[in-house]
């Protein structure tokens, strides 16, 4: 059975399982897209010259020859045409091996006037784009959008929004926003999508600029554009456009609000507390409760604000009431709690935070455990912080890196050494070979104890395992070293920590010079003091008392007139023993001016 609507078409007869043919001008359309029909259609266009494709005879297959002249729309109706054709684009999209092939189909029928892509068809073709990357297609099917007056479905739209900004590829984004903003309906989905996308990527600024496009767009937000909106601003540190839109949101009554109402409140809730407006962040919440809308992460919200404002009273409340309906676990929440009750000097309740926190099954963090050591140090002493930490040891806590490197300075201040270096060796043995602080405080302890062997066999150890000493450790070497006068390891020292780029501090050049003195190599001293001096250091006692007597042995009186007036200068006093160096260099010297000016400027203490 054949139709013919022109005298210039020719028959081709063909398999369908077999052919494929990128011939703009031969489609073989297999009727199993169309129910209704089991045969099989052959539409071939004309053209000027004539191909017939794989010809074979069939016995079995039954087929309909179609002449199709698109010219001609008074022989064939034009809407019928068009289903034919975006049902033999899907029927081709949805064949995974011939995805290609239908979207050079699709280009090539753009070039048909007659040819008009229905929502389906571009589902598909949007899938295709997304699946294969093909980001030179993007801006020209976006094109097609405007030119048709057709759009894909909202769910589509919204995916290819996100898709793009998940692959940072934000103006093809925004090209395709505007296209979307035509549809309110499907307009509002993009721009959510646009807004979560950014969030998740931390671009809240540009959350805003969306914001603004919407707003200028006249597409009215939903409940979700309202929580990534609110939440970028938040994340900005804006409470006042927060607290605007969820005014602008309640004052809507939007009828989709109860799937994200929680979250919203949350976000209010939040904001208001990091701009320490917790009491009202408490009022909104009393009222969302009153609502009936539960949101149990505000909890952790309101009390980590309760607790930074060292509201003790209401954050015992809000934990009561939270253990009455949710279990807290967020360990940051109950290190909160322990930093207030260590500044509200409530030692013992901070042990009473870490038995809530096993019941609740979180763990205790080494934050935490530091956190209660610390605070007994600085409130009780170090006698007290030994019996806490065993106690917590007895209790099953474990100890981490930073509660490690805290109790060993404790363990070396109470003068403990041997039970320093076995908390020392423990630490080494669970991994926590890394920490400077702890090297730091071992080999001060090495050298206030005279144990510059062992300092020197740990700080050979503290390298081989990739840390870099600090100044403290060179300050303690270079006091070692200079106690022996051993001039030629502080010179290798000294140029150790300018190679490593290590800064000196003040204790550094005090121990240097306060060296090179003891050895009365006076000009390395008066070299070393204009270099600190050039580079804005201090003068205290320490290093007063070291270079007036350089200065007095050296006999450069001027100099130590200096030195005097940058101390007075610099509210720096003096001690008997630097007032009576000075006064024998000037009296020695016949200066009787500098002795008068002397005694009156400086009160001896």
């Amino acid at each position: 059975m054949a139709i013919s609507c022109s005298s210039d078409w020719s028959l081709a007869y063909t398999k369908c399982y077999t052919t494929r043919t990128l011939n703009l001008h031969a489609f073989i359309i297999p009727t199993c897209h169309f129910p209704s029909n089991p045969k099989f259609f052959h539409a071939n266009f004309s053209a000027s010259s004539h191909t017939p494709i794989l010809e074979e005879t069939s016995s079995n297959t039954p087929l309909i020859h179609l002449d199709v002249n698109f010219s001609d729309t008074t022989k064939y109706s034009k809407p019928e045409i068009d289903q034919n054709l975006n049902d033999f684009l899907c029927g081709l999209f949805e064949d995974p091996k011939k995805h290609e092939l239908a979207f050079d189909y699709y280009q090539r029928l753009k070039d048909r006037p007659e040819f008009r892509p229905m929502k389906s068809t571009l589902n598909h073709v949007i899938r295709y784009l997304l699946r294969f990357k093909k980001w030179e297609f993007f801006i020209s099917v976006c094109e097609d959008f405007k030119v048709y007056h057709v759009l894909p479905d909202a769910a589509t739209c919204s995916k290819l929004i996100s898709f793009c900004i998940k692959n940072r590829k934000f103006k093809i984004a925004e090209t395709f926003l505007d296209a979307f903003s035509s549809d309110s309906e499907i307009g509002v989905l993009a721009f959510g999508s646009a807004f979560g996308s950014y969030n998740k990527l931390h671009m809240f600024r540009k959350t805003v600029l969306v914001f603004e496009k919407m707003k200028s767009s006249c597409v009215a937000m939903d409940s979700k554009c309202y929580l990534h909106v609110m939440e970028a601003y938040l994340r900005l540190d804006n409470c006042e456009r927060v607290v605007q839109l969820f005014n602008e949101f309640e004052c809507r009554k939007l009828s989709d609000s109860e799937s994200c109402l929680g979250q919203i409140y949350g976000v209010l809730c939040e904001s208001l507390a990091k701009s320490k407006r917790a009491f009202e962040a408490l009022e909104y919440f009393r009222v969302m409760n009153k609502k009936g809308i539960s949101e149990y992460s505000i909890y952790s919200t309101l009390i980590c604000s309760f607790a930074s404002l060292r509201k003790v009273e209401v954050v015992e409340e809000l934990v009561r009431e939270a253990k009455s309906k949710t279990t807290i676990k967020d360990p940051e929440v109950y290190l909160k709690i322990v930093i207030m009750y260590v500044e509200e000097g409530l030692l013992e309740k901070t042990l009473e935070v870490v038995e809530a926190m096993k019941d609740a099954d979180v763990k205790v963090s080494d934050c935490i455990l530091c956190a209660i050591i610390n605070g007994f140090s600085k409130r009780r002493g170090s006698s007290s912080t030994v019996k806490i930490f065993e106690k917590l040891i007895l209790k099953g806590y474990e100890p981490g890196q930073v509660t490690y490197a805290s109790m060993i300075n404790v363990y070396c201040r109470l003068g403990q050494n041997i039970k320093a270096e076995k908390i020392f060796d423990e630490m080494m043995q669970k991994g926590f070979d890394k920490c400077v602080v702890a090297y730091s405080s071992m080999i001060v302890m090495y050298g206030r104890t005279g144990r510059l062997r062992n300092a020197m066999k740990l700080v050979a150890k503290m390298k081989e395992k990739g840390c870099k000493p600090n100044v403290w450790i060179y300050n303690s070497l270079i006091d070692m070293h200079g106690k022996e006068k051993n001039l030629r390891q502080i010179e290798k020292l000294w140029n150790e920590m300018k190679r490593r780029k290590v800064a000196p501090d003040k204790i550094t050049y005090t121990s240097i010079i306060g060296a090179y003195c003891k050895a009365q190599e006076f000009d390395k001293c008066i070299k070393l003091y204009n270099e600190y001096r050039l580079n804005k250091g201090a003068i205290d006692k320490a290093m007063a008392g070291t270079m007036v007597g350089v200065y007095s042995k050296v006999g450069m009186v001027d100099e130590l007139v200096k030195l005097l007036q940058d101390m007075k200068m610099e509210g720096t006093r003096l001690d008997q023993r630097l007032y009576q160096s000075a006064w024998n260099a000037f009296t020695e010297a016949g200066m009787q001016l500098q002795v008068k000016w002397m005694k009156e400027s400086f009160i001896v203490t």
